[in-house]
């Protein structure tokens, strides 16, 4: 017996390995015995000549979970000795297995009067809830992942939603003996806007994923040019949910630098949360200025404003509150793209009044 315990204790002395052989007894327990519950008293400490005991405990809802698996040479049963407390887990062999037991009282008249064992005690024990930490850490990465997967995999249901109603009506519209062949190219138009919108969805949260994704590639416009149409594509989709997109004055006619595509992206997911805010319908008010070296746009609704509680971390991933879809990714995205723009976006609100969302791009100074 000395020489099983002493792969586990390899630094007691030789006379600490027979007091614990005196002191102590073997005990044969057949495969798949309990042998103590969660909730036992700690009558005892075991240590592991031959076999197998698989620690196990209740947690979660109500979900037995293994905690570790003893073999030859490994101890058990420590915890609930030295606290003189109910045992917090259940031990169960998986084979035949052969264990030394020492009972309570006598290992802790050992452990004071030998500090060399209660030391390798100590570190053994230790090790193991160290070993166990890193487990549970591993477990929550792995879960985390996983459910950011699924809050990705809302996100896009929730943001494919309108483009896909808006492909479903044109397709049939297109399709329809009836329709002439400006309202069938019309129908067509609308499908591959869409279509590049969902294209362009998709990519946002690959980049999202990859933060040392390639910058966009910026090009000079005159944002007049590039806002009205968009204000007119957007306006009907607003209309249909009992909502109405107001120009306070027309979008200036200054050079920007912007990526198209992603600048569209950042105005649909600011409006469509506007949107989001108002079911009983209402208004959206564009507003754009000059500012020093910086154009500012506002969007701002007659919605219920934002909630206090997540007043101070709207623009983190997955901060949302109140809503059915989405996982609050939307804002942290929006964000992304201003800054990639080289500007900056905030939000003011009172609570029940509204929210706007006020972002700058900055100018591009004037050519030669």
């Amino acid at each position: 017996m000395a020489s099983t315990i002493g792969k586990r204790f390899g630094g007691v002395l030789s006379d600490e390995l027979h007091a614990l052989e005196a002191e102590g007894h073997v005990r044969n327990f057949a495969a798949n015995e309990v042998i103590f519950s969660a909730g036992d008293p700690g009558d005892g400490f075991y240590v592991v000549e031959s076999g197998m005991v698989r620690i196990s405990a209740v947690v979660g809802r109500n979900e037995p979970r293994v905690l570790a698996r003893i073999g030859p040479g490994d101890f058990f049963g420590e915890m609930a000795v030295v606290d003189d407390a109910p045992r917090s887990a259940t031990a169960t062999t998986e084979v035949e297995t052969r264990a030394f037991f020492l009972g309570r009282d006598k290992l802790l008249r050992l452990l004071e009067q030998r500090p060399n064992l209660a030391l390798n005690i100590i570190r053994e024990f230790s090790g193991r809830m160290r070993s166990l930490n890193q487990k549970y850490v591993d477990e929550i990465v792995q879960a985390e992942r996983l459910a950011v997967i699924g809050r990705f995999a809302g996100t896009i249901v929730h943001d494919f939603k309108n483009p896909l109603t808006i492909i479903g009506l044109a397709a049939e519209l297109a399709c329809s003996d009836d329709t002439s062949p400006p309202m069938r190219l019309q129908a067509q138009n609308k499908i591959t806007r869409q279509v590049e919108r969902m294209t362009n969805m998709l990519q946002e949260l690959i980049e999202f994923t990859k933060p040392s994704g390639q910058r966009p590639k910026l090009r000079r416009l005159d944002f007049s040019r590039y806002m009205n149409p968009l204000a007119e594509e957007v306006r009907p989709e607003v209309a249909e949910r009992g909502v109405k997109l107001l120009l306070e004055n027309p979008p200036p006619k200054v050079q920007v630098h912007i990526d198209p595509q992603r600048l569209s992206r950042l105005f649909y997911n600011l409006l469509n949360n506007a949107v989001d805010e108002m079911p009983e319908g209402g208004r959206i008010l564009l507003r754009f200025a000059e500012r020093d070296d910086a154009l500012q746009i506002d969007i701002q609704d007659t919605g219920r404003g934002i909630a206090p509680e997540i007043a101070e971390s709207l623009f983190r991933p997955f901060t949302t509150h109140g809503k059915q879809h989405g996982t609050g990714l939307g804002l942290t995205i929006c964000r992304k793209i201003v800054e990639d723009h080289g500007g900056r976006i905030w939000a003011a609100s009172v609570p029940g009044k509204g929210a706007t969302f006020s972002f700058t791009l900055p100018l591009s100074p004037a050519e030669d």
